[in-house]
This record gives structure tokens, sequence and C-alpha cells, in this order.
């Protein structure tokens, strides 16, 4: 497969410094840039997958007009949170 390239983009010297530091031994600052891309759109990916699940939740919730308490949900939540500690 061919690469590409991505526009090149203006940034603050303080910036640039920072991210030479962040680098790892035998990283370069386009490796740095290329990982830093691949983690953000894998966590958009995430994210839009999160929000897309909640919004069908929610039309469910709708349609089934089943809803859940905040209370019941925290009284729930803290139940699994002392069984995880007793493991």
């Amino acid at each position: 497969m061919k690469t590409s390239t991505l526009p090149a983009i203006r940034v603050k010297p303080e910036l640039r410094e920072a991210a030479e530091r962040a680098l790892r031994p035998n990283e370069t600052l386009s490796k740095l840039m290329e990982s830093s891309l691949e983690s953000f759109i894998s966590h958009r990916a995430a994210e839009d997958e999160f929000i897309s699940r909640g919004l069908r939740a929610a039309e469910t919730a709708r349609q089934d007009n089943t809803y859940v308490s905040a209370k019941d949900v925290l009284t729930q939540l803290d139940q699994r949170i002392a069984a995880a500690k007793r493991k």
C-alpha cells in the first residue's frame, strides 16, 4: 500500500519542544505524531460507539417506558464495588 502525507501544522515553539521532550529513545517526531493520531482515531471511534449505545438505550427506554432511578444504579454500583473489594 502506498503511503501518503498529512498536512503540515504550525504549532507554538513550546508545543514542539514539549513533543520533542516526550520522545522515547529512537522515536522520531513523525512517529510520535503518527502514533498519537492512531490513538486519537481509536479513542474517537470508541467515543462515538459509546454515544451511539447511549442514544439507543435512551430510545429503548422511551419506547418501553422502562427507566432505572439514579439511586438504584448507584446502589448497584456500590454493591459491585463492595463485592470486588471482598475478592
